[in-house]
């Protein structure tokens, strides 16, 4: 498998300039991690795709020094497709050689991020389907361990927040869709329907409790079903 010449990194966002800086600041120490344990890293282009944004996440992402792409379809794979498709056009790398990795402004990546990613790319994957971490601060205990429960198995948990694809593999299967909930999921499907090697390592990603999200049943209304799930039995 050739090596990786370019990695991208898509954000998608809808009114969340209280998160969206720690996460780009996340993003961005991972970079430098990547950098510093690699002389050969990668060129990286961060791009945040502000959809139907009306508060203050274009300043925010300005300090930061990402590309920026606006939208106005409030739909997170439209937003999601949109930045892989800016981001990629008129690359001189051949499209094997680009790595895509996504993630949500209510996140924040740990340092090995991006070296976890290029370590599935190099390893010949072409699919890293990451975990993810809820905000231990943003949730009662008795939440969070029945989430710890229900994740202790070994099935597959998708989660825009923390994903990674070849850029050749996307395009075989037509990318994100245009699906305001489950986009993730479904790129995942289409890619181990066609035979993707995939690959789960690194840490975890942290993302907010919130209860409200930008999808209507993503990983928020998850949250909030969990919630209702233990309280109901907590009463029973």
């Amino acid at each position: 498998m050739s090596g990786v010449e370019s990695f991208v990194v898509v954000v998608p966002v809808h009114d969340e300039q209280e998160v969206l800086g720690a996460c780009l600041a996340s993003v961005a120490a991972s970079a430098e991690a990547l950098r510093e344990g690699s002389a050969l890293a990668p060129r990286l282009e961060v791009v945040v795709v502000l959809d139907a944004c009306t508060d203050a996440s274009a300043e925010v992402a300005a300090t930061h020094g990402v590309r920026v792409v606006t939208t106005a379809a409030r739909c997170v794979g439209t937003a999601r497709a949109l930045g892989v498709e800016a981001a990629t056009r008129g690359l001189p790398a051949r499209p094997d050689r680009v790595w895509v990795a996504t993630t949500d402004a209510d996140t924040q990546v740990p340092t090995s991020w991006l070296a976890d990613h290029l370590a599935a790319a190099e390893g010949g994957h072409d699919l890293l389907v990451g975990p993810v971490l809820p905000d231990p601060d943003g949730l009662d205990a008795p939440v969070l361990a029945a989430w710890h429960e229900r994740h202790r198995s070994g099935h597959l948990h998708v989660h825009g927040a923390n994903l990674g694809v070849r850029l050749s593999a996307y395009l075989e299967v037509g990318g994100f869709g245009d699906l305001s909930t489950g986009e993730d999921v479904a790129l995942v499907r289409a890619l181990l329907e066609r035979g993707a090697s995939t690959v789960r390592q690194g840490r975890p990603v942290v993302t907010s409790a919130r209860e409200r999200g930008r999808a209507p049943d993503g990983f928020a209304g998850y949250l909030r079903a969990l919630r209702l799930a233990v309280a109901e039995g907590a009463s029973a």
